[in-house]
């Protein structure tokens, strides 16, 4: 949470600091009324916008999925969240929404179709951990102040940029390059901390951090063979699924949208035999089947 607070600090000193070098303190003015009109906008909107981008569909109490996230809310002691199905025969997942009241968590059909029970169960759980923690909160805003820097530095030559910047031409060149530049890798580095701490809770959410480090380790292979053509032409949502699917990076690059597999996979196996499974205490109002034969493997 330290290093995601000064991260966001980072990106909120840019952000001033970019408009305030770009049009002098007019800019400033300029920068955060457009951060305060492009963040409200994102905060009502972002998770439709984004289920609409991937024509997600609503699924209902009945289905197998609903089912399981339903449980799993439980452990994870949150509001029951609406779930979404994506047609994408490449396995992801992604959890949206303002807060835990009104969140989200959508799978694709590939995950359902090629993944376990137990690995979808550790997913999902890994889904549900984002909500809890208000990562979707938190990465709507990182991305709202780095499309607002970008917004802010390309305005800057129609608003008074040339007269009123303190950097001269060159300045204000390098500037337009070197701002937007720096707000996508804090926004990143948000972005890849976050996933770790998701990681763990969800471990504890679901009970068993081997079933998240095995579908971490499928939906990687499963995501360099299989396009996810939506998301290709969508890249800035690339942070929101489990798994990067552009193809990740092979290791923690600046560039990298998600820690490398490898070391997600590394610390879910260093918690075996330290994890305490969440438990909730409320009473289900969906027919429980138990966690073990809700989660089993199917055979076959």
């Amino acid at each position: 949470m330290i290093k995601t607070a000064m991260l966001m600090a980072a990106m909120t000193a840019l952000f001033g600091f970019a408009g305030t070098m770009l049009a002098g303190f007019e800019g400033l003015l300029i920068a955060i009324l457009l951060a305060i009109i492009m963040n409200l906008f994102a905060w009502y909107n972002s998770d439709k916008m984004v289920l609409r981008m991937y024509d997600a569909k609503e699924v209902s109490r009945g289905h197998p999925l609903y089912e399981m996230v339903a449980n799993l809310s439980l452990n994870a002691q949150l509001p029951m969240p609406k779930v979404y199905e994506i047609q994408s025969d490449q396995p992801n997942a992604f959890a949206t929404g303002r807060n835990p009241e009104n969140a989200a968590v959508a799978a694709t059909t590939g995950l359902l179709k090629r993944l376990g029970q137990n690995e979808i169960a550790a997913v999902m759980a890994h889904e549900l951990a984002h909500i809890k923690n208000r990562d979707t909160t938190i990465m709507v805003v990182a991305a709202t102040f780095a499309g607002a820097i970008s917004m802010l530095v390309n305005f800057a030559m129609f608003f008074g940029g040339r007269r009123n910047n303190n950097m001269g031409f060159i300045g204000l060149i390098a500037m337009m390059i070197l701002a937007p530049l720096a707000a996508s890798l804090i926004q990143m580095a948000i972005s890849r901390s976050r996933e770790y701490i998701a990681d763990r809770l969800g471990a504890e959410i679901c009970g068993n951090p081997l079933w998240l480090a095995s579908a971490l380790t499928s939906i990687q292979g499963f995501a360099t063979k299989i396009d996810n053509h939506k998301a290709e032409r969508n890249p800035s949502t690339a942070h929101m699924f489990i798994i990067n699917p552009l193809h990740a990076h092979a290791h923690d690059k600046l560039f990298s949208t998600h820690p490398t597999t490898i070391n997600r996979v590394a610390a879910l196996e260093a918690m075996v035999g330290k994890l305490e499974p969440i438990e909730s205490t409320r009473q289900s109002s969906i027919p429980k089947t138990g966690r073990k034969r809700c989660l089993k493997k199917p055979s076959g």
